[in-house]
């Protein structure tokens, strides 16, 4: 790639709840950043994961948060609401530097891109391989969690502070008892 080209990695978290919105992040790390210690989200440990965020928030050049809320999830499929998300957040990464660069070069974890205006490309596995796509794994997978955490304040019964909406069999046995909460993904199954 060009060196004076900025690389912007995209990646989203929250796709396999059954409860909650989608989350996707963007971000543009400088050259200095200290990339070697990124990985991928879900190889992280929340605390590693939490000590990332802080250094992504403060050391990356610029970087947004998008969100896909559960309703519109049932409303136009998984896939497209996470690729909502990821628009969002480019969207928003871009608000902060007032204007798109003319030399940005978009990766995308997965096999599909937003509909942005920019150069983009969808690389599997891109979480794991591209620093970029790291802190944005990173800052997505943290941003959903805390929202998960703050809905477990509303909705105690369901658990959200502890399995985050995932498919846990707690969380399918408190849908079963409850009925679906708020921020259910009413379009996805709750077998046990």
């Amino acid at each position: 790639m060009n060196e004076d080209r900025l690389l912007c990695g995209i990646d989203e978290a929250g796709r396999g709840p059954l409860a909650g919105p989608v989350c996707a992040a963007a971000v543009i790390l400088p050259k200095n950043f200290p990339v070697g210690i990124l990985d991928d989200s879900k190889k992280l440990r929340p605390a590693a994961r939490e000590k990332l965020r802080a250094l992504i928030c403060s050391g990356a050049s610029t970087w947004g948060i998008g969100w896909a809320s559960a309703v519109e999830i049932d409303e136009i499929n998984i896939l497209k609401a996470s690729l909502l998300a990821m628009k969002r957040a480019f969207e928003a990464m871009l608000e902060k530097r007032a204007g798109i660069p003319a030399n940005i070069h978009v990766v995308v974890d997965g096999l599909f891109v937003p509909d942005i205006p920019v150069p983009s490309e969808a690389l599997v596995k891109a979480d794991s391989k591209v620093p970029e796509v790291m802190a944005a794994s990173i800052m997505a997978k943290t941003a959903r969690d805390h929202l998960m955490e703050y809905y477990g304040l509303f909705y105690p019964q369901y658990g959200y502070e502890k399995h985050k909406g995932y498919p846990t069999r707690a969380h399918r046995e408190a849908i079963l008892h409850w009925g679906p909460s708020p921020i259910q993904r009413m379009s996805f199954r709750y077998k046990i």
